[in-house]
């Protein structure tokens, strides 16, 4: 095989449409865009799907409700189920050490729910408890820290 003797497969291709020349052709007169409006002008003007022909557009009609907060503070969340498996008795628990293991990123924030038993002494450091997981901690001997950041 060599280069001049490559073609492509019967039907892949086709002849370019020849559109606007005489009604003989079968696409004269309005060359398949029909008949007046914008579409058939030519400079091809498309419009966008979300143009209603100047009528106020759907996303300028309906009211905006709510306020997003700049200064929300996004936690990961750890749960006490969670540090009883992955830590042994008497250890130190601090973001870095979590984020050792997986559970968040180095420079998450981190804060303690109280989900599932504690059965081991923690010492916890975190940037926020919920207030069962305080409970729950001191209750089975650990302590909590909290850390700012």
């Amino acid at each position: 095989m060599k280069l001049h003797e490559l073609q492509p497969h019967p039907g892949a291709t086709r002849e370019k449409k020849r559109v606007g020349r005489g009604i003989a052709a079968g696409q004269g007169k309005t060359a398949g865009k029909g008949h007046k409006g914008q579409k058939t002008r030519s400079g091809d003007r498309t419009v966008p799907p979300y143009f209603e022909g100047g009528q106020t557009p759907l996303h300028q009609r309906i009211p905006k409700r709510g306020f997003t907060n700049p200064n929300r503070k996004e936690y990961a969340v750890v749960n006490l189920k969670t540090l009883d498996k992955l830590f042994e008795e008497g250890e130190e628990v601090t973001p870095e050490r979590l984020a050792e293991k997986g559970l968040c990123s180095k420079n998450d924030l981190v804060k303690v729910l109280g989900d599932g038993e504690l059965t081991k002494k923690l010492t916890v450091k975190a940037h926020a408890f919920s207030k069962t997981a305080k409970e729950k901690l001191e209750k089975a001997g650990g302590t909590c820290e909290v850390i700012g950041k």
